[in-house]
């Protein structure tokens, strides 16, 4: 427990230092608490992954806020008049951006345990004039929201940051509504590596080393109760490691 606290205020303080670079008019970067670490982001990770016409639209600071492995938007449909959810929310590119698609009569809520985000968050939405958000502090294992009470769970590049994984996949399974849907961009290691041979490619604030396999991540979906489970690779970050997609579906019946 000890281990995975330290984990825990090691990557709250990476991602608070990233929100202050930001707020002081830098980039922030997926790295250490310096802000920037050992994994080459330019290509891989942050605001070069949504398209220009997305950009122009948020603020300046929401951009360079930007610490994603990919675009959890571009496959996640959203539809007028749906709520949907952020895990770890960060600055909140991915809420702004799905406040647009979902119209005045949706919602789009942010989770993230980081108040220096959080901060940066609100700033952004009030430069944005979106009015149909609501930024939540909380952790991704413990979502402060009711049960069945959302329609699509997304997540930019957090979920491997995560030390409790099978709580965050049970805490998504429990927001959403039956037949709700997750459409995440994550960090997914071939099955071939081992967490050993994860960790010497990157470190866990970094993105790499707390990665998933894909059937870790598949297994771990599946016994939090979800079907129709698809990850989908989109680029490498490091040796034997990519961006993914993955989808899942929340049972009519559950």
């Amino acid at each position: 427990m000890s281990d995975q606290n330290d984990v825990r205020e090691t990557v709250r303080a990476g991602y608070a230092a990233a929100a202050l670079k930001v707020t002081q008019g830098g980039t922030a970067c997926c790295g250490s608490e310096s802000g920037c670490g050992p994994v080459e982001t330019d290509e891989n990770f942050g605001s070069g992954l949504y398209g220009t016409e997305e950009r122009e639209h948020l603020p300046a600071e929401a951009v360079a806020a930007s610490l994603g492995c990919g675009n959890p938007l571009a496959v996640a449909e959203l539809r007028e008049g749906e709520r949907v959810l952020d895990l770890g929310s960060g600055g909140g590119i991915d809420v702004l951006l799905s406040a647009r698609r979902v119209g005045a009569s949706g919602k789009a809520y942010g989770v993230d345990m980081t108040e220096e985000m959080l901060a940066l968050a609100l700033v952004n939405t009030k430069r944005a004039g979106a009015t149909n958000v609501e930024f939540l502090k909380g952790s991704i294992e413990s979502v402060p929201l009711p049960a069945n009470t959302i329609d699509v769970v997304i997540s930019n590049c957090v979920i491997n940051l995560s030390v409790d994984k099978p709580a965050v996949f049970a805490e998504m399974f429990r927001v959403l509504t039956p037949g709700g849907r997750i459409g995440i961009a994550d960090v997914v290691a071939e099955d071939r590596l081992t967490p050993a041979q994860r960790a010497e490619r990157g470190d866990h604030v970094g993105c790499i080393a707390g990665a998933l396999s894909y059937a870790e991540y598949r297994h771990g979906l599946e016994a939090a109760g979800f079907t129709g489970i698809e990850l989908t690779p989109t680029h490498d970050v490091a040796d034997g490691m990519q961006s993914a997609i993955v989808r899942a579906v929340k049972p009519t019946s559950a």
